[in-house]
């Protein structure tokens, strides 16, 4: 297997594969993000018009808001070829030259992570992206030459959870730049209603709002939940989900009124309860907790800023009094004067 054909063929477990079943293909059917469809639905029709390839897209955004579909419904919506890899995927400039050099003109070339790409393989896209050529290195020593290949034109889209970590020459590149946001209650309901029809699972207006209130602004987790709640509902009750059936299946998976697993609250008890509201360095709270750093820094804790239970300092991470508050606990009265 070449390595073209690894990249683009993972495994995909059945989670994965239902994931995949339950993105919505057309800009239509994706629920929020209303100014970012707009923007793309313009520069959809305008390229199509001119019959040119859609200028590049840099989607950022934490991980499960839809960047992903997105780039799979700007393809759709072009009508032309999706082909897609990962930053951490592309080793060599041999693997850039191998997707590059094979796609169709005017094709979606979507690369997830792209902050994660090797600095040293940024540069190989600059003139890919600019002047649709690519240029490669021939041979070794003095007699190495340098030939241009040319590329057909096509649209670039990247996606980030970590845009700060991009090199600005980069980010500058990209001539649609946009950041997306967490979904409302509203919003997440309506995509678990969908996603329960495609699904065949009976789900009343109270079980959808009882899991879109549990999870955490993001579409991903709102269909995992669903999923677990029809378990629970075809297992434990009569296969509808009702808001009883979600709240207890929920409640079974240990997801409280907040969207806050067991992890989150013994990142928060960590922070209140061993270390006195803290604040408590990164490392010190990972081996509390049994998590890795990163897990804990990407994964965990966006959320409870976002909530407002804990707090960056100079000195490490701290909780805000809503933490104490949430995990019925009083907050002592020098944590209680910081916030």
């Amino acid at each position: 297997m070449s390595t073209r054909e690894r990249i683009q063929t993972p495994y995909l477990s059945p989670e994965d594969e239902l994931d995949i079943t339950l993105r919505p293909r057309r800009l239509e059917e994706f629920v929020g993000q209303s100014q970012l469809k707009e923007q793309l639905a313009v520069a959809i029709e305008a390229a199509s018009a001119r019959g040119e390839a859609l200028d590049h897209v840099l989607l950022a955004g934490p991980p499960g808001l839809g960047k992903t579909s997105l780039a799979q419904i700007v393809a759709a919506e072009l009508g032309v070829a999706f082909v897609a890899t990962a930053g951490p995927a592309l080793e060599r400039k041999g693997d850039i030259a191998a997707f590059l050099s094979s796609l169709e003109p005017r094709s979606v070339f979507f690369v997830d992570e792209i902050h994660r790409l090797p600095r040293a393989l940024e540069e190989t896209f600059y003139p890919a992206m600019e002047d649709h050529r690519l240029p490669i290195t021939v041979g070794q020593g003095a007699g190495a030459k340098v030939v241009t290949l040319p590329l057909p034109p096509f649209t670039l889209i990247g996606a980030t959870t970590r845009s700060g970590l991009l090199t600005t020459p980069l980010r500058d590149r990209f001539g649609i730049q946009a950041r997306l946001d967490s979904y409302s209650h509203e919003e997440l309901a309506a995509i678990v209603t969908r996603a329960a029809r495609i699904l065949e699972v009976e789900l009343e207006a109270g079980g959808a709002l009882a899991i879109a209130r549990r999870s955490r602004g993001t579409p991903r987790v709102a269909n995992r939940l669903l999923r677990r709640a029809r378990d629970f509902a075809e297992v434990r009750g009569d296969g509808t989900v009702s808001a009883a059936a979600a709240e207890a299946a929920l409640a079974l998976l240990e997801v409280d009124e907040l969207g806050l697993d067991r992890l989150d609250r013994e990142i928060l008890r960590a922070i209140c309860e061993r270390f006195g509201g803290g604040p408590v360095g990164l490392s010190t709270l990972s081996v509390a907790v049994g998590e890795e750093r990163d897990t804990i820094e990407d994964v965990y804790e966006p959320y409870l800023l976002q909530l407002g239970m804990i707090k960056r300092t100079p000195r490490g991470r701290a909780a805000t009094t809503h933490a104490f508050a949430h995990l019925g606990l009083a907050a002592p009265p020098a944590s209680a004067s910081l916030f």
